[in-house]
């Protein structure tokens, strides 16, 4: 288990901003990129936040009151990257969830490699709670292998998120209401 994970449940609130596009155009698999300038962190600063790939819940925009299927304002399990991408050698860290669209949404599989596909959040808030870790960043020998790690990830993501327990009844709570750490 990662040494970080005592920091966990983790909750940030933030504005996304635009990566550098490997998500959606080279990947297939678009995340929702956290502004480290604006930021409120359960755990400090920026610099605090540990490393590696986590499980939890996101919600882009404020939350909507209706019964629509708008992902503004719904509360989604996110499979979550925070590092520095050592496949393609970042020298800056990043916090980017993928979104992950409910079973029998239309956006589940819209993507070039069968993951969800959104349209952009640029400027949206984001509300996120980082709830368990699956595992350490990696780098990989290609792209294909890097997709099939992160395919992977979506899909124990969804696993752990969707049992109930305590901790996740009470992080999705927060992500449907949350306004301040």
């Amino acid at each position: 288990m990662n040494k970080h994970t005592n920091l966990l449940p983790i909750r940030i609130i933030s504005k996304v901003v635009r990566g550098f596009g490997r998500g959606s155009k080279e990947l297939g698999i678009p995340t929702a990129n956290v502004d480290s300038r604006d930021l409120s962190c359960s755990c400090g600063d920026w610099e605090n936040l540990p490393t590696g790939i986590y499980w939890g819940f996101a919600r882009i925009g404020e939350v909507k009151e209706d019964d629509n299927e708008d992902v503004i304002g719904r509360v989604h399990t996110a499979a979550i990257s925070i590092g520095y991408n050592p496949t393609y050698n970042n020298k800056e860290k990043t916090v980017e969830p993928h979104l992950i669209a409910p079973i029998g949404s239309p956006q589940r599989c819209l993507s070039c490699c069968n993951e969800t596909q959104y349209g952009d959040f640029y400027d949206q808030t984001i509300v996120l709670s980082v709830v368990g870790y699956l595992r350490p960043e990696l780098p990989f020998e290609g792209i294909e292998k890097l997709t099939a790690a992160i395919k992977k990830d979506i899909k124990d993501s969804e696993k752990f998120a969707s049992n109930s327990t305590p901790i996740t009844e009470q992080e999705m709570k927060w992500v449907e209401v949350g306004k301040e750490i």
